[in-house]
């Protein structure tokens, strides 16, 4: 019976496939970092894809929290930017390419002669990115998928060439998706003879098997059905930490966002073809993402310098990691929503990671937290709900590279502070944690904030403009003075009983403004003591805990 595929993407199907990728990502992580043996054997291309494709897929989301129906191209644009500026290796780095290289056709178009040649898009743009491109790796898969991909659109009626069900519509976007999936997975399996070193280990192209995985997230996203996997079992057990880097091979990986214009990207590609290998450049309209493997890594920052303005500057080194004894006892690593508060809590000893408004960190970010607090022990404090499976993935990550980590699931910064109050890294690693923990769930926490636009709440509809005063997550107030709205929720958690209240305000928070509720407090609630920091700019209009 024949079955009516869709003829046509839309924002729900890009959203979709981001958060099956992400998934198969998840599920395939450590296989693909386990047979990653090009360019350089550091076992890490499986969770580079994924920590790419994360970033992507916030993005996405970020569109559909802001709009209840996106428009397409403004979706598809959404994912490509996320993966740019999450890229992470020299996978991640060509993958993000590839999607934006898909993006610029897909805005354009959305059935399935623009899939295809999307896809072909894809292809050149990522191969042009790459300085020496090599047959054998993630380049030559994405290659046979878009050739797959345009002989499956150049077909009118008939079977579904890979061998699924009749379908109607010989053109549709599944049957596009089908043949592409089905063209890199024939591709995947050819790349140990176009590549020495794939067919010494008995593996595929680690890069190139993250694709396929990407390509089949796309296939179940605009079908409903996940194409059949069979992997493909390596002749040998690879093991890429057990073999060193080359002592003539580049001793640094360094990564980083790149604003400048094309003409400063192009001397800079020559710059740094000069000093190192595996360079990629992508990106376009002002924003680039670098990477290069060099053994001077300052010189590849500093041309950077020159080009333009560097940052989210990523150096890792290719050697061994530092041995246990030489790391510290017991770290802690927390995300803050502003720069008084890390700067509050990087006093206390914490290693900080700035959660700006609209920009959460993604969990590479936070394993890179982890690893700057060089410990051999260290407690994670996300203080925000929405962070919990980000932190969650960042500990595992941590914990695989031989970090004893404890995610303590603090819900919002006063819940972090009353945690870091009570750390004491002397007692044992155990105790230190549930001490932490109490500590964090003893304490009820609040919020102002300004609504956005109308929307209805828990206690009632809010006009954009108006004053929301949140309880634990939940919008309890609706009014239009600040200080007013204030005092009625601190008023509602001390109802319970307290005795502290911590309030922390931005620095556009109303003049007199702490002071009014310091004295609100101290005249109304007998016993109950108040400390008050300042949360910096861009922190939340006010934070308030009560312990």
């Amino acid at each position: 019976m024949p079955q009516t595929l869709p003829q046509a993407l839309d924002s729900a199907v890009v959203r979709s496939w981001c958060s099956l990728a992400l998934e198969a990502l998840g599920r395939e992580r450590e296989e693909i970092d386990a047979i990653n043996v090009y360019p350089v054997a550091d076992g890490d291309t499986g969770t580079n894809l994924y920590l790419t494709v994360e970033s992507a897929s916030q993005a996405v989301e970020a569109v559909f929290a802001a709009i209840t129906a996106p428009d397409f191209a403004d979706t598809v644009r959404a994912m490509a930017h996320g993966a740019l500026i999450g890229a992470r290796g020299n996978s991640g780095t060509i993958l993000s390419q590839l999607l934006r290289g898909m993006s610029e056709v897909l805005a354009e178009g959305r059935d399935a002669d623009h899939l295809a040649r999307a896809l072909r898009r894809a292809s050149v743009s990522a191969r042009e990115a790459v300085a020496h491109p090599v047959e054998g790796t993630i380049l030559s898969v994405a290659a046979a998928a878009a050739s797959a991909a345009a002989g499956r659109a150049d077909v009118a009626g008939g079977s579904d060439a890979t061998g699924g069900s009749d379908v109607t519509g010989g053109s549709d976007v599944a049957a596009v998706a089908r043949a592409a999936y089905a063209g890199a997975r024939a591709a995947l399996e050819a790349t140990p003879a176009q590549l020495a070193v794939l067919e010494r280990a008995g593996v595929v192209d680690a890069g190139g098997r993250g694709l396929v995985t990407v390509l089949g997230a796309l296939v179940e996203a605009v079908s409903g059905e996940a194409p059949a996997r069979t992997p493909r079992a390596p002749r040998a057990t690879v093991l890429p930490s057990a073999e060193p880097c080359s002592e003539a091979g580049p001793a640094f990986e360094v990564i980083y966002l790149l604003e400048a214009d094309d003409a400063a990207v192009a001397r800079l590609r020559d710059r740094l073809d000069g000093l190192g290998d595996s360079l990629v450049v992508v990106g376009g309209d002002g924003l680039w993402n670098v990477h290069v493997h060099v053994d001077d890594a300052g010189a590849a920052v500093e041309a950077g310098v020159e080009a333009g303005r560097p940052y989210r500057i990523r150096i890792t080194h290719f050697g061994t990691e530092a041995a246990p004894e030489e790391r510290a006892g017991r770290a802690v690593v927390a995300v803050l929503p502003g720069e008084g508060l890390a700067h509050l809590c990087a006093e206390a000893g914490a290693t900080t990671v700035l959660a700006r408004p609209g920009e959460p960190p993604a969990s590479g970010e936070l394993v890179e937290a982890i690893r700057r607090a060089h410990a051999r022990e260290v407690v994670l404090l996300p203080n925000d709900a929405a962070l919990r499976h980000t932190a969650a993935a960042a500990a595992e990550q941590a914990r695989a590279e031989g970090i004893r980590v404890a995610l303590v699931p603090t819900r919002a910064a006063v819940q972090g502070i009353a945690a870091l109050a009570v750390h004491e890294p002397d007692r044992r690693f155990d105790e230190d944690v549930v001490a932490m923990t109490a500590a964090a769930g003893a304490t009820r926490y609040g919020e102002l904030a300004l609504a956005e636009r109308q929307s209805f709440t828990s206690a009632g509809v809010c006009q954009a403009g108006d004053v929301l005063g949140l309880i634990d997550g939940d919008v309890a107030v609706i009014g239009h003075d600040v200080a007013t709205i204030a005092e009625t929720v601190l008023d509602r958690m001390l109802s319970a009983g307290g005795e502290l209240v911590t309030l922390v305000l931005a620095d556009d928070a109303p003049d007199g403004l702490a002071g009014r509720l310091e004295t609100h407090v101290r005249e109304t609630h007998l016993a109950v003591d108040t400390v008050i920091y300042s949360g910096g700019p861009q922190a939340p209009l006010l934070l308030i805990g009560v312990e």
